[in-house]
């Protein structure tokens, strides 16, 4: 049996997901319109520092959070804001986009070239 590869899933949610650069999501979050999540692991957030003032909402948690209906639901993500996930590269951000969209989201994105970018491009890290 063969399965999907990765990069295909990943290659397909970046067809149907918003990408932003990230001067835009500077921009939407020094403007206070936009709610950014980190969906890394934790350790990587203490290996690699945070994007200032983004929420955390680990990767495996984040529908669960995301759905008012679950028990585990963070009211951070009842919002009208734009809500713009990013992860280390911009894989499991557009997967998860795409989840978020799936589950009926809307104003969802992602950040282009994830944190890694964001770090190699010298931007603010806390």
């Amino acid at each position: 049996m063969a399965i999907t590869p990765v990069k295909e899933l990943v290659m397909r949610a970046k067809e149907e997901i918003e990408t932003l650069s990230r001067d835009e999501v500077w921009r939407l979050a020094e403007a206070g319109e936009a709610l950014v999540v980190d969906i890394r692991d934790p350790r990587e957030l203490e290996r690699e520092g945070r994007f200032p003032g983004a929420m955390h909402a680990p990767r495996g948690m984040l529908e669960f959070w995301f759905d008012p209906a679950s028990p585990y639901h963070k009211e951070a993500f009842a919002t009208d804001k734009k809500i713009i996930l990013f992860c280390a590269g911009a894989w499991r951000s557009a997967l998860a986009a795409k989840a978020l969209k799936d589950m009926g989201g809307e104003n969802i994105a992602e950040m282009d070239g994830g944190f890694g970018a964001w770090k190699k491009d010298g931007r603010p890290v806390e």
